[in-house]
């Protein structure tokens, strides 16, 4: 893969719709849903960061199920792990956004691009996703691999994550800006750019950069739609 352009899609929140988990919430949790669900993301990815900051790992699926735990029961709530396995099993089949679609046709379409996937997500996870998601599954040919921090046992946004994500798809060290992640998640993008790759945030709701955690790291590029980031990765090839 090294003498192509990579793009590294993130999968939640950027080409899966973690939002479309609340119509399987409602059912067992009834108006309560929409609230659990963002706050079941919220520790979804603050889980992720505490483990980083001491040195240890638990995969992904873990950490997905020990934040609803979480998340239910800030809410008075309690389920059976009958119930916990059917909303976990849910999370294989999220809807993709609208944009995504359109892109990955094009990208298909390009030899001088291979698109691959970079999650926290586990490979079971992920797989099942790319295969079983009613909207993503029609696509899953556009990707030419499927890199999880499995491996490397560190969550995005830590540098390590980022160098495994290279050396999966064949780039060395000095290569690292011939890698674009794209993703619309802040502290993505920020740890993407200070490993040194090109990052694209997208920002669907149009808000605009706010992101302090580092001022002055910045994305590479910012775009409203998935279908904007070939005009600026091809832009800053030229």
């Amino acid at each position: 893969m090294s003498d192509k352009t990579i793009i590294a899609f993130d999968m939640y929140g950027t080409l899966l719709s973690t939002d479309s988990i609340v119509k399987q919430l409602d059912t067992h949790v009834g108006a309560q849903a929409s609230s659990i669900s963002t706050l079941w993301r919220r520790y979804q990815l603050e889980y992720t960061w505490r483990l980083n900051s001491m040195h240890k790992y638990e995969d992904f699926s873990t950490v997905t199920r020990n934040s609803l735990r979480q998340a239910l029961a800030e809410h008075d709530q309690q389920l059976p792990d009958s119930d916990i396995d059917t909303l976990l099993e849910a999370y294989d089949s999220l809807h993709t956004f609208p944009d995504v679609g359109p892109t990955l046709n094009r990208i298909t379409n390009d030899p001088t691009l291979q698109a691959v996937i970079f999650s926290n997500g586990t490979k079971n996870m992920i797989s099942n996703s790319v295969l079983h998601s009613p909207d993503l599954s029609q696509h899953a040919s556009a990707f030419q691999d499927l890199v999880t921090v499995d491996d490397a046992k560190v969550y995005k946004p830590a540098p390590a994550s980022y160098q495994h994500c290279a050396r999966m798809v064949g780039k060395q060290p000095s290569q690292m800006n011939e890698i674009w992640l794209i993703s619309c998640n802040a502290w993505d993008i920020v740890g993407a750019r200070s490993a040194g790759l090109n990052a694209i945030w997208i920002d669907r709701a149009g808000k605009g950069w706010q992101d302090a955690a580092l001022p002055g790291v910045k994305p590479t590029a910012i775009v409203r739609s998935l279908e904007q980031i070939m005009r600026e990765i091809k832009g800053r090839q030229e």
